[in-house]
């Protein structure tokens, strides 16, 4: 993400895709040009697939259905605005998490640095809160994130629209 860019961002914890369906999932990704699908119309299909994925929940943990572990990660969300970042919303379900970010033009942050200490924080505090459920060597988050660039204003009106549907009550995680 550069300045002056708007973004979705997507992590989840680890284990909430099978090893299996994550690779065909980038597999398919991978194969977009040789099927004639441009970049953004590739990166849709994408995140339209993984994120159906995830919201079946099959496999791993669902920790965010615990209010003080969703508190704890909302809060590190909206830290992001004291670092430089425009939070425009988010969503945050029992598996994974929805981001629009804007880094200003102006700003000389880097995005990557920002939502790995985003990860390494949440990390650590949701830890403490779920200690007898993960062992200390087990991982939190999946490594990485699903990032879309957010073409212009009518797109992050649909993309803030999708995650008010994927909103879960009381949250108010649209801004």
């Amino acid at each position: 993400m550069a300045p002056g860019e708007t973004a979705l961002i997507t992590f989840r914890l680890h284990g909430t895709i099978p090893a299996a369906t994550a690779r065909e999932l980038k597999a398919g990704l991978a194969a977009a040009p040789a099927a004639g699908l441009d970049h953004r119309r590739a990166q849709k299909s994408f995140f339209a697939r993984f994120d159906a994925v995830l919201d079946r929940a099959s496999i791993g943990q669902r920790y965010f259905d615990s209010e003080k572990l969703a508190a704890v990660l909302a809060g590190e969300i909206m830290m992001l605005e004291e670092t430089g970042f425009v939070v425009h919303g988010f969503a945050i379900l029992p598996n994974h998490a929805h981001l629009v970010l804007h880094l200003p033009a102006s700003s000389r942050l880097s995005f990557a640095p920002a939502i790995d200490l985003l990860h390494q924080r949440t990390e650590q505090l949701c830890r403490r809160l779920v200690r007898p459920k993960l062992p200390p060597e087990a991982p939190f988050w999946q490594v990485g994130w699903h990032y879309y660039s957010v073409a212009d204003e009518a797109e992050l009106a649909r993309i803030l629209a999708y995650l008010g549907g994927q909103m879960r009550q009381p949250w108010p995680f649209q801004l």
